[in-house]
């Protein structure tokens, strides 16, 4: 256990100085000021010629020095500020240490700070909040004069319990500040991603589309894009990246301009993919990939589309009441230039749907671990085929959250549905 400091070996003038101190220490929440403080208060009450505040590191605990200065102000050198062996034992102890003879004290050996400096007292206490070792305040001197007392010991107890509890609350308001800086920088983050996210679908005669998006993080990898080309024809594009976070969104973000960027350029769909890969391959060494699928859809039910290693759309034939789907093709962009893509016609007749979606849907989990899967997905698109695009993918979505039954998503999940009306 540790020790109890005496009231009755402190003299009252002490206790009026220790009481401002402590008003000082306790008027402020930075915690390097809260730090100095304590620390010229200790070497204020105790006469010291030197002192030194050390905090442990709330990972390792290791005790890591903050403050070291003598008494005039001037900086001491870490390695040379203190006792290591006095600290140890402090530390070990959990009780303050005061010794008026350091060279010959039984309880320590004279370590190489002690006897090149000719150290005579050293006082030394830990700073415990519920018996949590938060840091360690030291003071010493060389003057023959130079003697702590008790009530020194006392005193010091005293300030380093209340220099902990001090310190505590600036570390944890600190904490807490650069939560709120971080998590007020995740939603600007979060509202400039969502911004990239189309939130009015451009639309072509013939054609009915609706989306959603959803992170299951701050951050999301998935997003999906809808443009209108310079011919008039309606692009769509549905992506996934390999890495979540925000990595994975500023990977995103660029993904997405570089192939809006060669679509408007009036590439073809193949080149518009094949050019991102290149340059993104050429400019990035995070490691990171991202799967795509863009496709161009013409008037009169003519849709071209260019699959690089993502999940192929599921396209679901009115005519027949059949769900076929797309070849995969194409590796992710991202892995190696020159990436082998190829174009797929496909013509559309009246009532056909093309579904297409990122794996968090797919492989969305309930709270058994079952996956809710590409043979069910296949089912709800027959039901609800006959539909609006929404009215599709709110069927999609209701039986997507109905299987997973409140557990929480672990991907992003992106939906795109695409109804050709004739």
């Amino acid at each position: 256990m540790p020790d109890s400091p005496t009231l009755s070996n402190v003299s009252p003038e002490h206790m009026l100085t220790l009481y401002q101190i402590m008003q000082t220490m306790n008027s402020s929440l930075d915690f390097d000021e809260v730090l100095h403080q304590s620390m010229d208060a200790v070497i204020q009450l105790t006469r010291a010629e030197r002192g030194v505040l050390m905090i442990a590191d709330e990972t390792t605990g290791e005790l890591v020095v903050r403050v070291a200065h003598g008494v005039s102000g001037e900086t001491l050198d870490d390695d040379q500020a203190y006792s290591t062996t006095v600290v140890d034992k402090v530390v070990d102890t959990r009780r303050a240490l005061l010794t008026n003879n350091a060279m010959e004290d039984e309880r320590i050996e004279p370590g190489q700070s002690i006897i090149l400096r000719g150290l005579r007292a050293i006082l030394c206490a830990p700073m415990l909040v519920n018996d949590r070792l938060v840091g360690v305040v030291y003071v010493d001197t060389a003057m023959r004069h130079g003697m702590f007392s008790e009530a020194d010991r006392d005193l010091l107890m005293m300030v380093a319990g209340q220099a902990g509890v001090a310190i505590e609350n600036a570390r944890l308001y600190a904490v807490a500040v650069e939560k709120g800086r971080l998590e007020r920088e995740l939603q600007l983050a979060r509202e400039i991603q969502s911004a990239l996210i189309p939130s009015q679908l451009p639309q072509l005669d013939g054609y009915d589309v609706a989306a959603t998006w959803q992170a299951a993080r701050e951050m999301a990898g998935d997003f999906y894009d809808a443009f209108r080309l310079a011919d008039g024809n309606l692009g769509i594009v549905i992506a996934d990246v390999s890495d979540k976070g925000a990595a994975a969104a500023l990977f995103m973000a660029v993904s997405r301009s570089f192939i809006r960027s060669y679509a408007y350029a009036g590439l073809a769909p193949v080149d518009v993919l094949s050019q991102t890969n290149d340059l993104i391959v050429e400019d990035s060494d995070s490691g990171m990939f991202v799967t795509a699928y863009y496709s161009v859809f013409e008037p009169g039910g003519r849709c071209l589309n260019v699959n690089a290693g993502h999940n192929p759309p599921a396209v679901y034939r009115h005519r027949h009441r059949q769900i076929e789907f797309l070849p995969r093709g194409g590796r992710a962009i991202g892995w190696f230039k020159d990436n082998p893509l190829q174009i797929w016609p496909v013509d559309l007749e009246a009532g056909d749907v093309l579904v297409y979606f990122t794996d968090g849907l797919t492989e969305a989990q309930n709270n058994d671990g079952d996956e809710y899967g590409i043979e069910r997905l296949q089912q709800v698109i027959r039901i609800a085929a006959d539909g609006t695009a929404a009215q599709i993918r709110d069927t999609i979505l209701a039986d997507v959250n109905r299987f997973c039954a409140g557990a929480a998503l672990y991907d992003d999940l992106t939906l795109v549905v695409v109804r050709f009306t004739g």
